[in-house]
């Protein structure tokens, strides 16, 4: 027994057992026992004492025992700076590499890894550069993929990204991470073409994309609106067997969404073999967004039936669906749900329900979910101004308004200035909603857009100043789109301007042509100021093109269901 405790070997696993079992009393006491009994101690179980007490985030205590050697190896510095990147101490990182470089020790392809790592989390892209430099100038960095990889990372994490393409471009070894780094941020970044074109290479390499790699190109088709990409890619899931990957088969439900084809997603996710919460919660946005409320209704209902758990994305979508097919008592339902789950408190459930009571005519309870809030933010404020911008409530959305701007310093974004002028054109504040417009870019940074004009023209078209609209119209820096060219042939049709109501409704024919409400709003122009004529030729154009009018429908809730008719339907079951 005496002669194995003179053994370095059983110290070594004694050692090692404590750092596997996060034992600091056993690795103590071990170390003690050590520093008694052994009269010199061999440089590898400095090593040792450096990781066991780095792991166990007792840096200061390993930084001495490393002091103590004579020559610490590399070895044992990059323990130590393993251990602090283990414990999240970053800038320990930092400061260690650089005693270590000082002390005239050469790190090697395990501890400029770590470095890399460690200026990522602080996103100090500078000192990353330099030690990218140093690495260069050792040789490690262009030979070892390892070091490579974890250099891209770090460009990519400080926001360095040209630096991070440029490094990619140059390693003369790549692996499948690199080129999944590179094709998300490429999507992240909008350059959408080249992370297509950098999939297509992925494929020349011979390596076998993976599902980070699937997921990357998806949302690259879904930006780029790529829809036939993007089937080419699901048959190539479906050929290499990726189909049962769950995270692939969401991404897939999200493209499909996103695309605007929502029966193909439904088929896909009933095809899943396996379903996550993640999926449910797909489905159900999917068909929400895509005008499929009471299947996305079905779809949750069947969710809860096989006892997924809920989340605050399905429920907000649930809450959605609820807001546009006016299913209040639904929608309570959904509140007492997130309630007892807990979800109300979030800022997107609790959006969506000042959203759904607002628009479901209980605006005192929109006034109180959003009163009862906990934390407030943009989303919050848009959805409170917005209810009452519905209601035409022009008090109570200055009000909040300016409770945004003054108690809470949150800064408006677009769709809040949407709101305020929508509000502005139904109350007939053509001054307050034109000062609005025009301060809203030198004070918040707000680009115009289109819905901007659009509510402009709206204010003016509402208050009669026709003409001045269309001043506006033709002064735009953006092409006027059907909104804009809507909201003036309304205003001219409400006040019998005859020749701007014929340019805006030639204009909506150009963008148009099988608009039969255009058509039909332009012959009551005419025919209002006595043009029969140009009345009966703007009635020929619907014969001749073949327009059509969207049929209108009703619907009730009857056990559960939504139940849908046009008028004289009688091909409902229940008739």
């Amino acid at each position: 027994m005496q002669q194995s405790l003179t053994n370095p070997q059983t110290f070594s696993s004694l050692l090692n057992l404590s750092t596997s079992t996060l034992s600091l009393s056993l690795g103590k006491s071990t170390h003690a026992l050590l520093l008694k009994t052994l009269p010199l101690i061999p440089s590898f179980l400095f090593t040792h004492l450096v990781t066991f007490y780095s792991k166990l985030n007792r840096t200061s205590t390993a930084l001495s025992v490393l002091h103590l050697h004579p020559s610490p190896s590399v070895v044992s510095w990059t323990s130590l700076i393993s251990g602090c990147s283990q414990n999240n101490r970053s800038l320990s990182c930092l400061r260690l590499f650089v005693q270590m470089v000082r002390g005239n020790v050469r790190p090697n392809e395990f501890t400029l890894p770590l470095v890399f790592k460690a200026a990522g989390k602080l996103e100090w892209w500078g000192f990353g550069r330099q030690v990218h430099g140093f690495g260069f100038k050792m040789g490690v960095l262009m030979n070892d993929l390892f070091v490579s990889r974890a250099a891209l990372d770090m460009y990519f994490k400080t926001g360095f990204k040209a630096d991070g393409y440029k490094l990619f471009d140059e390693m003369s070894n790549k692996n499948l991470v690199c080129w999944n780094a590179v094709i998300s941020n490429l999507v992240q970044d909008g350059r959408l073409e080249d992370a297509i074109n950098g999939f297509l290479e992925l494929l020349k390499t011979g390596l076998r994309p993976d599902s980070a790699s699937i997921c990357a190109f998806l949302n690259a088709c879904i930006h780029a609106d790529c829809l036939s990409l993007g089937f080419q890619i699901h048959g190539f899931v479906m050929r290499f067997g990726l189909e049962s990957n769950v995270l692939v088969g969401n991404t897939l439900v999200d493209f499909y969404s996103k695309c605007h084809e929502a029966n193909y997603a439904h088929k896909l996710f009933d095809e899943m073999p396996v379903k996550n919460s993640v999926s449910w919660s797909s489905i159900v946005s999917a068909l929400t967004q895509n005008g499929y409320e009471q299947e996305a209704l079905n779809v949750f209902l069947n969710s809860q039936r096989e006892g997924f758990e809920l989340s605050e994305y399905m429920i907000s979508s649930v809450l959605t669906a609820c807001t546009d097919l006016s299913r209040l008592d639904l929608g309570r339902s959904i509140h007492a749900i997130a309630i007892k789950s807990r979800f109300d408190t979030n800022l997107h459930v609790s959006s969506a329900l000042v959203n759904m009571y607002a628009k479901c005519g209980m605006i005192s309870h929109a006034q109180q979910v959003f009163d009862e809030k906990p934390e407030r933010n943009l989303f919050s404020f848009n959805a409170i101004i917005g209810a009452y911008s519905h209601y035409g409530d022009i008090k109570m959305v200055l009000y909040m308004f300016n409770l945004m701007l003054r108690d809470q310093n949150i800064v408006p974004n677009y769709i809040t200035v949407v709101c305020v002028l929508t509000a502005c054109s139904r109350a007939g504040l053509v001054k307050l909603g034109l000062g609005f417009f025009q301060i809203m870019k030198k004070k918040w940074g707000i680009e115009a857009r289109v819905e901007h004009y659009a509510c402009i023209v709206d204010l003016l078209g509402r208050a009669g100043q026709v003409e001045r609209a269309y001043e506006i119209i033709k002064k735009m820096n953006i092409e006027p789109c059907v909104s804009i060219w809507g909201a003036l042939l309304g205003a001219c049709k409400m006040h019998g301007n005859v020749e701007l109501g014929k340019i805006a409704g030639e204009k909506l024919y150009e963008m148009d042509p099988r608009d039969l409400g255009n058509h039909i709003l332009v012959s009551n122009i005419f025919a209002s100021a006595g043009r029969w004529t140009e009345a009966t030729d703007a009635r020929k154009v619907i014969t001749e093109t073949r327009s059509k009018k969207d049929p209108g429908y009703s619907w009730i809730s009857y056990g559960n269901q939504i139940h849908v008719f046009q008028a004289k339907d009688k091909s409902h079951p229940i008739l």
